[in-house]
């Protein structure tokens, strides 16, 4: 199947899914599709700078990140709708709600490096994406913890795509600012 047919498909199954529970950008009125179909952006201009890249995974991947987080969506039939490989990708990128917040990024953390540089990607690509001007509703030492956490996430995924690494650091940077402008 070419990529436009697989991302034509991801991305239906995709909107479908986070439209159903009403599922909007945080602190806007854009539909999270648009979210989705930006860090797929961030995914493909990567694959375009980096060798032996599974484009197709990694698409699917990044358009289906949040499913589990977001939808009521289980495992088996995103596995039947897809495969087991992108269910299990998903899974990695999905924080488990049943351990302690603070644990949460570094168990996802640990589960994306036992898989394919691809599911590294999406996860530097999502918070590429992320880190845009915070929610207004964020106080301080919120924006400070999502700093800290995309620090975290370069520091873990280092080595997984140059590219990535080097536009998730130029946005760490540019987001900076905003740990110190909110009092």
């Amino acid at each position: 199947m070419e990529l436009q047919s697989i991302y034509q498909k991801t991305i239906k199954f995709a909107a479908k899914k986070h439209a159903d529970q009403n599922q909007v950008i945080p602190g806007t009125n854009l539909p999270y599709v648009v979210h989705l179909s930006n860090v797929t952006m961030e995914i493909i201009f990567a694959s375009q700078e980096t060798k032996e890249f599974n484009t197709a995974f990694a698409i699917q991947v990044a358009l289906l990140h949040d499913i589990f987080e977001d939808t009521e969506t289980i495992f088996k039939e995103l596995a039947e709708e897809f495969d087991t490989e992108i269910a299990e990708a998903v899974l990695a990128l999905t924080k488990n709600a049943k351990i302690p917040k603070e644990e949460r990024m570094i168990d996802s953390l640990t589960r994306i490096k036992k898989l394919s540089k691809e599911v590294w990607a999406v996860k530097l690509a999502d918070r590429i994406t992320n880190l845009q001007i915070p929610p207004q509703h964020w106080d301080s030492e919120k924006i400070k913890e999502y700093y800290k956490q995309a620090l975290q996430i370069l520091d873990s995924l280092e080595g997984g795509n140059e590219y990535l690494e080097k536009r998730l650091s130029e946005r760490i940077q540019d987001y900076s600012k905003y740990c110190t402008s909110k009092a």
